[in-house]
């Protein structure tokens, strides 16, 4: 996944349009921390139904019994490799006159969501995400099927973007 910083910015675009060769959008992953954070998830919730389904009826019924802790642990190795994928997905680029959001492994999703009909774009941080140090960025706009969100940004990331959006939203939708 690439990186974008504003270094393709040149007198025929405004400040901070990043854009690649050729007018190809530069794509921006989603930093480590959030796989990080799904995957400790991950393993404390199935690990607690595979100790609940194992540990109890293997003291209640027989040792024999412990044998319902393996699908939950197949579960969680399963979901250990599809975490990544999923987070891999994940990726957003900055236009000169929309914000892409494209993700999905086996269904892919690029969501297009034009600055001038940005309505709201807002910075949430859960208990969760605050211990790992991230922050998401939600946008809305008057058709609810195009709320989009970008999760698991760093909070001064998630605070630059949250500036752009809304001073771009403003300055395109004036002209509306």
């Amino acid at each position: 996944m690439e990186t974008g910083s504003p270094q393709n910015t040149g007198p025929d675009r405004p400040q901070g349009t990043i854009e690649g060769v050729g007018n190809e959008p530069v794509w921006i992953a989603l930093p480590p921390g959030l796989l990080k954070m799904r995957r400790l998830l991950l393993v404390v919730w199935l690990g607690l139904i595979a100790l609940a389904a194992g540990l109890l009826p293997g003291l209640l019924a027989g040792p024999a019994w412990a044998a319902f802790a393996l699908p939950p642990l197949a579960l969680m190795v399963w979901g250990w490799v599809m975490t990544e994928r999923n987070w891999r997905s994940w990726r957003y680029a900055e236009r000169a006159d929309d914000l892409l959001i494209s993700r999905g492994v086996l269904w892919r999703e690029e969501t297009v969501v034009p600055y001038g009909r940005m309505q709201l774009v807002e910075v949430t941080s859960g208990p969760v995400e605050r211990h790992f140090g991230l922050a998401s960025v939600q946008l809305h706009t008057a058709a609810a099927a195009t709320d989009a969100t970008i999760p698991g940004l760093d909070p001064a990331e998630a605070e630059r973007l949250r500036d752009r959006l809304t001073e771009l939203g403003e300055a395109r939708s004036a002209g509306l």
